[in-house]
């Protein structure tokens, strides 16, 4: 794994293999390593993930860290990694995020793989109350774990990764932390996601209390041209680090390596 740090771009790790790259994007609290267990499960694989702007080993980047900010780094990553064909599996606000970075049409785009995702059009619970209260999930470790818990998590977790949740959870900068409760997981981009064309698959966990089933069949699934449905069992909304053997299968399923 090839790790890439420039004061301009987010920090991204690459593993040449066999294609098409599978690009990574976390959640609101994640990182680049959200994805290990993922990746562990995908050998030979040609993946890239990333940092986003704001978060773990990016933290230090200046703002904004608006969804389309992101969106604009994640196509700069790509390209400076020279990866051609690929395929993005964005996670929550990552998902929402690929959203936007698939809508451009980039060249070499093939599909498309949405994890938990943010939907295209915010579910009636976004409410501005629901939003203020969001923004302070991580405000302190008791907080984030609280969060880990009772809200991100439905299943056990072994205790390495309760850990590496808790600590990507309070490693981000003040402002990327509060810009997607505040802001992003309001906005409404659904004429941004009914203009991806590639193929795509939305993944949605069984018990996620974040972004439930119902919310991705009817707030994300009709604003997609091309979109297979599958809901994995057993897992709340950290389908990376509770369910990776379920979501690889998925993922290597939709798009196997050439």
């Amino acid at each position: 794994m090839n790790t890439t740090q420039q004061t301009s771009l987010p920090t991204y790790d690459h593993r040449p293999g066999a294609g098409p790259t599978l690009v990574f994007l976390h959640y609101w609290g994640g990182s680049a390593r959200t994805w290990d267990l993922v990746v562990d499960r995908l050998p030979g694989r040609d993946v890239l993930t990333a940092d986003f702007r704001g978060w773990s080993r990016s933290s230090g980047m200046a703002g904004p860290y608006t969804l389309r900010r992101l969106a604009d780094d994640t196509l700069a990553v790509i390209a400076d990694a020279g990866v051609t064909d690929h395929v993005l599996v964005g996670h929550s606000m990552g998902g929402k995020v690929a959203q936007l970075v698939a809508a451009t049409r980039p060249a070499g785009l093939r599909g498309i793989v949405l994890v938990g995702s943010g939907p295209a059009k915010p579910a009636a619970q976004i409410t501005p109350e629901y939003r203020q209260a969001l923004s302070h999930a991580y405000d302190s470790d008791e907080s984030a774990a609280w969060a880990r818990d009772h809200v991100l998590t439905a299943t056990e977790l072994p205790a390495s990764v309760r850990a590496q949740i808790l600590t990507d959870s309070r490693a981000g900068a003040d402002a990327a932390r509060t810009e997607w409760p505040l802001r992003g997981i309001a906005e409404d981009i659904t004429e941004h996601t009914r203009m991806v064309s590639a193929p795509a698959l939305v993944i949605a966990g069984e018990n996620d209390r974040v972004e439930p089933v119902d919310v991705l069949r009817d707030n994300l699934v009709p604003f997609l041209s091309q979109a297979d449905f599958t809901v994995i069992p057993n897992t709340g909304h950290l389908i990376p680090l509770e369910a990776p053997d379920g979501l690889a299968a998925a993922i290597t399923a939709f798009t196997p390596a050439t």
